[in-house]
């Protein structure tokens, strides 16, 4: 298998390749597009119940700060106050958490299909070795991570600093404004950060899926030889299947010469194909093909009619087509019908004088 090593993959993945790599977590997906796609939907989010969540959150500070002071709080109450705290705040969020819940696993789904498998949360010996962590932060893959975190990095600061420096106006007036104010006032502006940022990454993402999906593939793909493992594996050895192959030959040949005694006649070319026809008027249509050759095999079924006295008749032209257009057990064509008829015709003449002489 040292020979391996040194061949180039150049062969595409097989269907079983892809399979097992499948079953064990090996999959193309791109974490970015999840991101944006979770970004985006927490945007839309906001946009959409924000202003009942902000007056939610709201409502929530309120009664904690007026309220709270005639709450007298001690050891037995304070866990109560606080859970009823706690409670009201989920109440708040929880919509919008199981609505980002729900994206997220259909932007995976969309990407990867359904898996389950825990294999790739099996313990494995290369990820606390050093030298191959060392290999995979300098890999083609861990350079492309790297490129990201810096693209992300300068896109978010880039964008934060051009929309802040736009709104600096409305941001310097938080001082004067009240609670609602600036509440509505930081939701708008994080609203346009936000599009802003998924716009810019949505581009990054795209590209990032589709380098995943080529590395992907450039990682599922297999050397010939792998090709050839496989086929062995699911098919078994060349040699024995030829071999199988050899026997089915054989044993297809011998049924198919112990038919050729109920043969009501052998159609010659006359040396190189012999074709065996039986026809019974009641239980068929059509005459049938029990037995055809060339060669060997059609010196051996004249051989096998000789001894079982079955009729030879020369006839090359109706040898070849019958030979060419019908497979054993099969009917003659219609085209070939009035050429077989005659032939058969003259060989039940030629038994009924044989029957007549013999009873006389």
């Amino acid at each position: 298998m040292a020979e391996e090593s040194f061949q180039e993959k150049t062969e595409q993945a097989t269907p079983k390749r892809r399979d097992d790599a499948r079953e064990k977590g090996q999959v193309a997906r791109s974490a970015e597009l999840s991101s944006v796609a979770i970004l985006a939907a927490g945007l839309l989010a906001l946009w959409g119940v924000g202003g009942w969540m902000m007056g939610g959150l709201q409502g929530v500070m309120v009664r904690t700060f007026t309220e709270g002071y005639a709450i007298n709080l001690d050891a037995m109450s304070a866990p109560a106050h606080m859970i009823s705290w706690i409670n009201d705040f989920v109440l708040i969020v929880a919509p919008m958490m199981a609505f980002l819940f729900v994206v997220a696993t259909l932007v995976n789904v969309a990407q990867v299909g359904i898996i389950f498998t825990g294999k790739p949360l099996m313990p494995k010996a290369d990820r606390i070795s050093p030298f191959s962590g060392l290999k995979r932060i300098f890999s083609k893959k861990g350079l492309v991570e790297l490129a990201k975190g810096l693209f992300k990095v300068f896109v978010v600061g880039v964008v934060t600093y051009l929309t802040m420096t736009s709104e600096a106006d409305g941001v310097l007036a938080y001082m004067h404004m009240e609670v609602t104010q600036i509440f509505g006032f930081s939701s708008d502006l994080i609203l346009t950060l936000g599009v802003r940022l998924v716009l810019l990454l949505l581009l990054m993402a795209i590209l990032d899926y589709a380098f995943q999906r080529f590395d992907y593939e450039q990682n599922l793909r297999m050397t010939k030889q792998e090709v050839k493992e496989e086929l062995k594996q699911q098919e078994g050895d060349p040699m024995v299947r030829s071999r199988i192959r050899s026997l089915q030959r054989e044993m297809s040949q011998q049924r198919m010469m112990s038919d050729v005694g109920e043969a009501d006649v052998v159609v010659t070319n006359p040396t190189h194909v012999a074709i065996a026809l039986k026809y019974d008027t009641e239980s068929m249509n059509a005459p049938v093909v029990l037995a055809k050759g060339q060669r060997l095999v059609a010196q051996r079924i004249k051989e096998l009619a000789r001894q079982a006295g079955v009729p030879l008749v020369e006839n090359k032209p109706l040898a070849r087509a019958l030979f060419k257009a019908v497979q054993i057990g099969e009917q003659i064509p219609e085209e070939l019908f009035r050429a077989t008829a005659e032939v058969l015709a003259f060989v039940f003449q030629l038994k009924r004088r044989q029957s007549t002489t013999a009873n006389v």
